[in-house]
Order: C-alpha cells, then sequence, then structure tokens
C-alpha cells in the first residue's frame, strides 16, 4: 500500500491556511466570530501558521450543546480558528484517501451526497428484480445501521488506519490531537465537526471493502453509518449481516439491533429520509414535521429581524430541492401554500421551484 510523507510543509503553508479560512467561512460570513477573526485576518492566519509549524498549537475545548430533531443529540462545535485548522488538515489529506474510497460511499465527497445516494439504490434495486421487468420488486435489501457510531469511533484504531497511509509524524501528530479533543479519551468523534464526518469515511473504508471485494456484494452503498446491501436471495444477506456484524467487532463497533433488518423490497424502504418503493419514493412524515416547523421558528426570526429575506428563500429553495429527491409534486405545491399564508405577501417568493 502506497504512503505519503512530506505534507506537513503543504498543511502549514500560508495559501492552504487562507483557503482553509474560506472554506470555513463559507455559509457562516454574517457570524460575529467570523467577523472578529477577519478584522485582522493576516494576523491571525499568521498565528496559526507559526503555532503550527512550532507544533505548539492546542485545539479550544469543544462547545456542547442539545439539539432535539426528532431525538435527542449532543453537538459538540470546535471554535472558528479550530475549524480553520480542521479544512486546512483536510485540504492536503483528503486527496489521498479519495483515491481508496469506493465508488459506492456518498456522504461528504464531492459529486456524492444524498440526491446520488439515492439514484445508485434505484439502479441497485433494479438489478435485484429477478425477470427485469419491473413487477413488484422482487429481491431483498438489508437495511444497516451503527450503533451510536461516533460515539464509538476508537480513538487508537482510527489512529492506526490513519498511520498505513500518512507517513509524515507530523501530521498525525495533528490528527491525534484533533481525535483527541473530545469528553472521553479512548473513543468518540463530536458531531458538529467537519473531520469527523471525513474521519468517518476513513474509519469505514475497511467496511466498504470488506463488504464489495470479501462478500462480493456489488448492490452496496454507504452514507455515513448508514448502509444497504440489495440482493435477490434473503439467505445471502442473513449470512452477510453475520459477517459483517464478525467484521465490526474487529473495530470496535456493532450494528443496531433494532435498526439493522432484512426486508422485501417491495415493502419500502427508510434510507437518507425517505421511503423508496421500487417504483416510487415517498418522503417521511417526520420529514414533513420538521419542514413546517423549521418555517414556523423562519417565521418568528424573521419578525424578530434576525433572518432576513435570502436567507429564508435559500433555507426554502434548499429544502424544495432535496424534497424533489422523492415523487413528491403534490405535497411541494401544498406546501409552498402553506408557506405562502405563513408569510402573507411579507416575502416574494414566486421563483422558488416547486
Amino acid at each position: 500500500m502506497k504512503s505519503y510523507g512530506n505534507l506537513y510543509q503543504r498543511l502549514c503553508s500560508y495559501k492552504n491556511l487562507e483557503k482553509a479560512f474560506r472554506k470555513a467561512r463559507k455559509g457562516k460570513s454574517s457570524k460575529w466570530y467570523v467577523k472578529e477573526f477577519e478584522k485582522d485576518l493576516a494576523g491571525n492566519l499568521t498565528l496559526l501558521k507559526k503555532e503550527l509549524e512550532t507544533m505548539a498549537y492546542q485545539p479550544r475545548p469543544l462547545k456542547k450543546f442539545v439539539i432535539r430533531d426528532p431525538k435527542t443529540r449532543v453537538i459538540r462545535k470546535s471554535s472558528f480558528r479550530d475549524r480553520i485548522i480542521h479544512h486546512a488538515l483536510v485540504n492536503v489529506i483528503e486527496p489521498i484517501y479519495e483515491r481508496i474510497f469506493i465508488f459506492d460511499s456518498y456522504a461528504n465527497r464531492m459529486g456524492k451526497g444524498t440526491s446520488a445516494a439515492l439514484k445508485r439504490f434505484d439502479i441497485f434495486k433494479r438489478k435485484a428484480n429477478r425477470d427485469g421487468k419491473g413487477g413488484k420488486g422482487i429481491g431483498y435489501v438489508f437495511k444497516a445501521d451503527i450503533k451510536q457510531f461516533f460515539d464509538s469511533v476508537h480513538h487508537d484504531t482510527l489512529i492506526k488506519i490513519f498511520e498505513k497511509k500518512i507517513r509524515d509524524k507530523k501530521v498525525l501528530w495533528l490528527i491525534t490531537i484533533i481525535i483527541k479533543n473530545f469528553d472521553s479519551e479512548e473513543k468518540g468523534m463530536p458531531l458538529g465537526n467537519m473531520t469527523s464526518q471525513f474521519f468517518a469515511n476513513v474509519y469505514l473504508n475497511g467496511l466498504d471493502y470488506f463488504v464489495k471485494h470479501v462478500l462480493r456484494m456489488k448492490c452496496y452503498l454507504r452514507y455515513v453509518d448508514d448502509f444497504v446491501i440489495i440482493h435477490k436471495q434473503k439467505e445471502i444477506l442473513e449470512k452477510c449481516r453475520h459477517d459483517i456484524t464478525e467484521y465490526l467487532k474487529s473495530i470496535q463497533l456493532e450494528l443496531h439491533p433494532q435498526k439493522s433488518k432484512i426486508f422485501l423490497l417491495y415493502k419500502g424502504v427508510e434510507f437518507l429520509g425517505f421511503k423508496t418503493f421500487y417504483h416510487y419514493r415517498l418522503l417521511r412524515n417526520r420529514n414533513i414535521k420538521r419542514f413546517k416547523k423549521r418555517i414556523s421558528k423562519l417565521k418568528e426570526q424573521y419578525d424578530m429581524n434576525i433572518v432576513s429575506q435570502t436567507q429564508i428563500y435559500n433555507s426554502i429553495q434548499g429544502w424544495m430541492a432535496y424534497a424533489k429527491g422523492g415523487n413528491t409534486f403534490k405535497l411541494r405545491k401544498n406546501l409552498m401554500k402553506e408557506v405562502k399564508n405563513i408569510f402573507d405577501k411579507q416575502l416574494c417568493i414566486k421563483g422558488i421551484s416547486k
């Protein structure tokens, strides 16, 4: 396996840090902490550069808060300066791992995402149909979820995985202090960090290879810790579940017992916010409720001058684009009527695509 050294100088370069700053700022340019950092951008980036070069850099404690959306989750966020460092690191090492990631890993990668994953799922479900002509959608799907994945990632195991590709000891030092900046010194990654999303793909890349090349499952795709395998024979998927369970033990993980099941394909599979049947796809009810709740909150924030018309427009447009991933024309039309009634004539939202 090819490994890579002499990366740290590029990571510490002012050019890379400036690029990392722009990525960290994206969508947050109005935040007070971004404006504060930007007041002396050159000075602040130079200071970060010096801290990295002298290996004096230390991440600040994570800010912790709880969200209920609908389940309760603890989110931990890094300070803005630390987020710049995260982007600087990923700028340098992501191209190395993109060469070895499988095609069917869809989270947090350029040109991938939920829409591409759902389209790929459609291709796989047709392959599983015996006669190839549609019908009910004969075949089975193993829909799996890794139990408490982000809280269960074993630090030393993740670092050993990085050591297989990264020979630069200074880069490994930076990776280690980012991983170890958590409540537990042994396991867990913060949900709010972009590095956690990238580290998740690195950690589970071995699982991807195991399923694709050892179990030889062609119709497999993964989105973070959710994955599906589609096959004509239920017995094959039962064996896959057993073998995957054993593999995950080797990296200190386990399947979620309630969320990892084998279904008949024609009964529909809940995946990435939709319930996908053979001939159509519907949004899950809780996602519709979440959108309505978001609109109510945006209305409150707009009345208090907390959000702008542009922010509201972008939020609604983004959700509508996501909802297009299913057979939701009538739903989107009805929801837009509700949005117009809520905002009355305060906003011009005619341009939002249905």
